[in-house]
């Protein structure tokens, strides 16, 4: 059952009607969901599993990660319940005290012989033997959420320890705070662990703390992102934008001013781009691994006031964290059996990763820090704001463009979504689920990312299948050419590899821009051999029942229409549309393959090309909008492109700009040629 709010607010918060009392009604429905799963005191948290094969544990985990799931149970809930014992120290969950509970398992889990303990470093390292090139623990990740957890609620917890049982649970978190870890988003969890160390009075190696704050001070990439790993995605958000505040406050005032005022001054910057990342609504954009945390995505807006000089906005801060917030409890089929999904809305095995288990999702609880500001805080106090949302004339797109990232942002007014289009990816050529959150044509907050068909036709991808052999190229690569003039450029390789050169891969130039419900495509081809078969997709549609579709001709431009209701009853539009070059559209039906309902279905088009060389038309143009309601759109709306002008006589795109003039008389100009020396990864 989903969470209804009683009695909101809509004078204090006239888009949501959410206020603080509400985040703590919340808080209470998702723990009383929990703990329906913990019979006891000296029971774990561990909640029932509907996937056995992708997530821990499984038959291929050794025993011992039994005990990583509990801690993750342990740490995750809580994010949940440290908050609420903060402001209701006597709250409980499915009938058990919560100060209690978390007071004997959080001891547990340090102690060696309790049946909850979760193993030392020492431990994990004697079970282990010696790796390379470190040896690093998922044990690592929940110590971080644990001295965050006891820091929120303290007078409530820690502050009741023995000092014998305080110095129990810190030497367990010194095992873990100087030892390996990832050399990425990582390394905060070993900066605060120290810097908790370190408020609790233990001395700690200040130069191991500062190669590590220094190292993440490295991984900045500018527009207020950080880099994680090879790419951009909302670990920027949820563990760079949300730990480096508390560092500064814990440890980095303090100790460190220059590292603390840089950390300051990127997370101020990100908050001049990051609420454009988010629709009217306030909601989370499916894009990128770990999706199954759903709305800890609006945890910097949390983590940026625990600055001392925090430039978030408050009113629009906390409109989109209760939009974000009601986006998922909101819903009939977030909760398996009451716990959080391993899914973005219902369980969906296409987006997990092997690193994840049924407790995982829990790390959502990220946006229950923001009880932890006081009653009288602004977050709480000012009035909810739509920030540029309210700015915007009819039928306007706002862009935001970010080289740092690679990643640009489009709001439309008309249909309140937002369509995120990214670059700066590079994935392995067989990892469909990484190539499924990171390297779509578009992302829509409206349409979650539809999984890999095999068919040879995907949602939101360009595909390519060699004809004469049957072999399908996915786009594992999406190189950032720049924003100019309204367009993005990129340009997309499939089965990529740095083992061969550029001009051995096929590839797509991309350049697209906004029209006032979805995205308009001029792209041009880049083959270097004959016999291939090109397929392009929409987003995936949910398919409901009795989902209408209606195709349409004008002028040699194809487009097919649906109309249907996605899994909560919600009524959806969307129309596919095809000009230059493409030969034609059609419909791909699926089952388990889109993130809202069991069944989908998008449109494809497809165009061939037989010839080793020959100056056949280059330039795609395309355009995907959609519409939450069943109003028709014009005849206008899907048939945008009234006239495309090449710089070449044969009217193929092959070489110079090209001019695309649009029905209401507006003009974008595409050219490629100075894209070349501009891409970036």
């Amino acid at each position: 059952m989903r969470y209804i709010p009683k009695d909101p607010d809509y004078e204090t918060s006239p888009f949501t009607g959410l206020t603080r009392k509400h985040w703590l009604e919340a808080a209470h429905y998702l723990l009383d969901g929990i703990f329906a799963h913990v019979e006891s005191l000296d029971a774990p948290v561990l909640v029932p599993r509907f996937e056995h094969t992708i997530t821990y544990p499984n038959e291929h985990t050794p025993a011992w990660k039994k005990q990583a799931e509990i801690f993750e149970g342990l740490a995750r809930s809580f994010f949940i319940a440290a908050p609420l014992l903060k402001n209701e120290p006597e709250a409980q969950a499915g009938g058990i005290p919560l100060r209690e509970y978390y007071k004997k398992q959080v001891l547990a889990a340090c102690t060696p012989g309790e049946e909850n303990y979760v193993l030392s470093y020492e431990d994990m390292y004697r079970l282990e033997g010696d790796r390379e090139p470190l040896n690093i623990y998922q044990q690592t990740v929940e110590t971080c959420a644990l001295v965050i957890c006891l820091w929120t609620c303290r007078e409530v917890i820690w502050d009741t320890y023995r000092q014998e049982e305080k110095d129990r649970i810190l030497d367990f978190i010194a095992g873990y705070a100087c030892q390996g870890t990832v050399p990425q988003n990582w390394r905060l969890f070993n900066m605060l662990d120290m810097a908790f160390l370190h408020v609790n009075g233990r001395e700690i190696d200040e130069d191991i703390m500062r190669h590590h704050a220094s190292m993440i001070l490295r991984y900045y990439a500018g527009d207020g992102w950080y880099r994680d790993g090879e790419g951009f995605d909302y670990y920027s958000v949820w563990a760079f934008q949300t730990y480096t505040p508390l560092w500064c406050l814990w440890y980095g005032y303090e100790k460190e001013p220059y590292l603390a005022a840089k950390f300051e001054e990127y997370s101020n910057r990100f908050m001049e781009n990051y609420p454009a990342m988010f629709d009217r609504d306030g909601w989370v954009n499916m894009w990128g691994r770990s999706g199954l945390y759903k709305n800890a995505a609006v945890s910097a807006f949390e983590g940026n006031f625990f600055l001392k000089h925090p430039a978030a906005d408050a009113g629009l801060a906390r409109r989109i964290c209760s939009g974000a917030l009601m986006q998922f409890l909101g819903r009939d089929d977030v909760l398996y059996e009451g716990a959080p999904t391993l899914g973005f809305y219902r369980t969906f095995p296409p987006m997990l990763q092997t690193y994840s288990c049924a407790e995982s999702p829990l790390w959502m609880a990220k946006a229950f820090l923001c009880l932890h500001l006081p009653a009288d805080h602004p977050f709480w106090t000012e009035k909810e704001r739509e920030g540029f949302w309210a700015e915007l004339e009819s039928g306007e797109t706002r862009e935001t463009a970010l080289d740092g990232p690679g990643l640009c942002f489009a709001g439309h007014e008309k249909n309140g979504t937002t369509e995120l289009r990214s670059g700066k990816v590079i994935r392995a050529a067989g990892d469909k689920g990484g190539i499924c959150c990171y390297a779509k044509l578009s992302y829509s907050t409206k349409y979650p990312w539809e999984a890999m068909t095999g068919s040879g036709r995907e949602a939101q991808m360009y595909i390519l299948t060699d004809k004469r052999n049957g072999n399908i190229q996915l786009p594992n690569a999406l190189l950032w050419g720049g924003y100019r003039d309204g367009v993005l450029y990129r340009r997309c390789f499939f089965n990529y590899s740095s083992n061969v050169e550029m001009h051995w891969m096929h590839g797509v130039d991309l350049a697209d821009f906004p029209v006032a419900e979805g995205i308009v495509r001029v792209d041009r081809l880049r083959f270097y051999r004959e016999g291939i078969r090109l397929t392009l997709g929409s987003y995936g549609f949910p398919d409901t029942g009795n989902v209408q579709v209606r195709e349409l001709e004008k002028d040699g431009a194809k487009a097919i229409v649906l109309k249907g209701f996605d899994s909560q009853g919600r009524e959806k539009q969307m129309a596919m549309t095809v000009f230059a070059a493409w030969e034609g559209l059609q419909l791909v039906h699926s089952t388990e393959t889109n993130a809202d309902a069991a069944k989908s279905l998008f449109v494809s088009a497809e165009l061939n090309r037989e010839k080793l060389y020959g100056y056949e038309p280059f330039i795609m143009v395309s355009q995907v909008i959609t519409r939450e309601s069943h109003e028709d759109f014009t005849e206008e709306e899907i048939f945008s492109v009234r006239q495309l002008t090449c710089a070449d006589p044969q009217g193929c795109g092959g070489y110079g700009p090209v001019c695309v003039t649009m029905v209401d008389g507006s003009r974008k100009t595409v050219d490629f040629d100075a894209m070349e020396g501009r891409l970036l990864i």
